[in-house]
């Protein structure tokens, strides 16, 4: 389920009672403001024949009610090869605000394979000048035939070219 609306308090609360009310468990969830937008993705889980019908019952009552929009979409169920043999990872950008951060930054991991499970931007400007600072954090999972080296050089690249600063650590498995 993913559901989008102008902030207010009582969205989560509205959501998530949907979510009980239809018999389901919320068993992942991320949520962010972004401006004065709300956003979440939420995994639900539930059983009987008509729990598709029930939530989007539930659901376009919600988005009439309460000004949201929802979307439902049928989810596969993670295999364990889907991160296995990957190292956890994170990676941090940080340069002066300007358009093809992520765009370049991304590019290079997914030109490696590399698995993006969370990305975090924002915008802040310098103390003393005013000037934009744009900060990306970025967590990863990273496939262990990736050539750690190559990567490293991809990024030092694409960090010389946009004009950031861009740090990144491997988590080894236990």
């Amino acid at each position: 389920m993913a559901a989008i609306g102008r902030d207010r308090p009582g969205i989560v609360a509205d959501l998530s009672e949907c979510v009980y009310a239809c018999g389901c468990n919320l068993e992942d969830a991320s949520m962010t403001m972004l401006g004065s937008e709300f956003a979440t993705l939420m995994l639900v889980s539930g059983v009987g024949e008509d729990l598709r019908d029930r939530l989007y019952e539930a659901t376009k009552r919600l988005e009439w009610e309460r000004h949201l929009t929802v979307f439902l979409r049928p989810v596969d169920a993670p295999t364990s090869r889907d991160t296995e043999r990957s190292e956890a990872g994170t990676l941090t950008a940080v340069g002066i605000d300007k358009a093809g951060i992520v765009a370049g930054v991304s590019r290079v991991l997914a030109d490696h394979a590399v698995l993006i499970v969370d990305l975090r931007g924002e915008i802040r400007p310098v103390a003393q000048s005013g000037t934009p600072l744009y900060t990306l954090a970025i967590r990863m999972m990273v496939p262990g035939t990736a050539s750690k080296e190559r990567m490293t050089a991809d990024l030092e690249s694409a960090a010389a070219r946009l004009g950031i600063e861009i740090s990144f650590d491997l988590v080894r498995p236990a």
